[in-house]
């Protein structure tokens, strides 16, 4: 047992300072290649001393993390003090066991919990969920907050896995499961270690319900704009109800985000942003910048499934636009052309088969939308306008 121990033991923090790039993208494992989507996570925390080993030079990614590994682990990467407990907390970890102090400072912090015997089961491969729960709290994550959930009808969504989720800490398993009863790998582990101490770091910009004079914030919109470029969370104030939003940066670049509320009289009310996000030395700011606009919006043209030759588009006086309208895309028995600007217009579509169709477009700005609200109904042949 002792030996098993010292193993072990390998993963522990040494220290917790970031490291340069070169230092993470170095293949330290023989079986972790750069091609591994967890391969710089993994580099490193083993160049931090985060991580280790084993004897072979193998990381063995596919092996379980365990319960007892994973208290062990974040307690340093948060720089926890161990040094120092108030006593046994677990009927199953014992003052001798490896990570004893580090279980037991990370359950008198709260950051962690057992099972209602009382124990903690040090041994066992920590599941997804539980791995969500321990994240949340230990990086002072948003934990009251309202995420959709794209998980439908699996047994253990928690809130927590819904916020990390959210952040970009980790996806699913696929893109309706995130099969939260399973185990984790020291692989997967890692990953999500670096990406929930990586948004820890970046520098969260907070929008309260007061700050626009809301009762409460209803609703956040931020899929319309660029959406790669931050994070927006809402996050549960006094009284259990939906007051603030926290936004997070990603990457360079803009983006955009409508906040919808409601004020003292329950009347909606809604609020437009620019998302800019820039780097700073090292580190990523978010700055916000009110706007009413609106942008150019895809609307939908119902073409019955048949094979569209070309689009035109004119305003409804007669002024033509294009002749050959970008189709966007094509999905079932729609086909979607962009709209730059508000106004009503006729869309004439021709078909693989010769067959003319027109449609009335109607695109408006929308307060509660960065996106136009747009319209489309066939009115018929085209030789009937002619």
């Amino acid at each position: 047992m002792k030996k098993l121990f010292a193993v072990v033991a390998a993963l522990l923090l040494a220290c917790s300072l970031p490291v340069s790039a070169a230092a993470a993208n170095k293949q330290v494992f023989s079986d972790v290649p750069p091609s591994k989507h967890f391969a710089d996570a993994v580099n490193e925390l083993a160049a931090r001393n985060i991580i280790g080993g084993y004897p072979d030079d193998t990381f063995k990614p596919g092996n379980s993390i365990t319960r007892g590994q994973a208290a062990a682990i974040i307690a340093k990467m948060i720089g926890l003090d161990t040094s120092n407990v108030n006593g046994k907390k677990f009927k199953d970890v014992s003052t001798s066991y490896g990570f004893y102090k580090a279980i037991t400072k990370m359950a008198e912090e709260g950051i962690i919990g057992g099972y209602p015997d009382g124990s903690y089961k040090p041994d066992e491969p920590i599941k997804r969920k539980n791995m969500a729960a321990i994240l949340v709290k230990a990086f002072d994550l948003p934990c009251d907050v309202n995420v959709k959930n794209p998980f439908k009808g699996e047994v253990g969504i928690t809130n927590d896995v819904l916020v990390i989720y959210k952040l970009g800490i980790t996806s699913g398993t696929s893109l309706t499961t995130f099969s939260p009863n399973a185990s984790i790998t020291r692989g997967q582990a890692s990953k999500m270690l670096v990406a929930a101490e990586q948004v820890m770091m970046r520098n969260a910009v907070t929008v309260k319900a007061g700050d626009f004079g809301w009762g409460t914030i209803e609703a956040v919109i931020d899929d319309q704009v660029n959406p790669s470029v931050f994070r927006a969370v809402q996050v549960k104030g006094k009284n259990d109800t939906l007051s603030q939003v926290q936004l997070f940066p990603v990457k360079e670049g803009t983006g955009g985000v409508v906040i919808w509320g409601r004020d003292a009289e329950f009347n909606m009310k809604y609020q437009k942003y620019y998302v800019h996000v820039k780097k700073e030395g090292s580190e990523l700011r978010l700055t916000l910048e009110k706007t009413d606009d609106s942008l150019p919006a895809e609307v939908a043209l119902n073409t019955k499934y048949k094979p569209v030759k070309n689009v035109a588009l004119a305003r409804k006086d007669g002024e033509k636009i294009s002749d050959d309208v970008m189709i966007v895309r094509n999905q079932y028995n729609f086909t979607y052309i962009m709209i730059e600007q508000p106004g009503e217009y006729i869309a004439t579509v021709l078909f693989e088969n010769g067959e003319e169709v027109r449609y009335s477009v109607w695109a408006h700005e929308s307060e509660d939308s960065f996106l136009y609200d747009a319209y489309t109904q066939e009115i018929g042949p085209a030789k009937n306008f002619k």
